[in-house]
């Protein structure tokens, strides 16, 4: 059964790793998510700088959410490349958005990057993920399909 965009959009404004690491979602429609993460003292890496891994899962979420929301059942990434342009420091606003590049019957591929508040790219990403159209529950906890 197909997912709506509601219950999509739902599953990340409530999930407990966003709401963790502060990411909160600014828009949600069909292949157009748009993320947003204020960065905070708990994001900082030993340079005063975010963390690496703090665009690397905003990325990864972003992306994941745009492909969800294109393909309207769970999915789970296979892999992913990241390039970090420009370091961000502690109250900058950091913004990602995402864009499937291709979508085939199993595998999406997606790009995303991450720009501050000036629109200036910071960050960018290629993943490449599984839809899990016949996840039965509790398949993900028996790492079954």
């Amino acid at each position: 059964m197909e997912e709506t965009i509601e219950h999509q959009e739902d599953l990340f404004i409530n999930s407990p790793f966003n709401k963790h690491i502060g990411i909160e979602v600014k828009h949600f429609s069909e292949g157009d998510v748009v993320l947003q993460l204020t960065i905070k003292d708990s994001h900082l890496n030993v340079n005063d700088t975010a963390h690496g891994g703090v665009y690397f899962s905003l990325l990864d979420s972003v992306m994941g959410a745009t492909v969800r929301s294109t393909v309207k059942n769970p999915i789970t990434t296979i892999s992913m490349n990241i390039n970090y342009f420009s370091p961000i420091k502690e109250e900058d606003i950091i913004t990602a958005t995402a864009k499937i590049i291709q979508k085939g019957n199993s595998i999406v591929t997606a790009e995303g990057e991450v720009s501050d508040k000036s629109g200036k790219v910071v960050s960018k990403a290629i993943g490449t993920f599984k839809i899990m159209r016949h996840l039965k529950k509790g398949a993900i906890e028996n790492n079954e399909e």
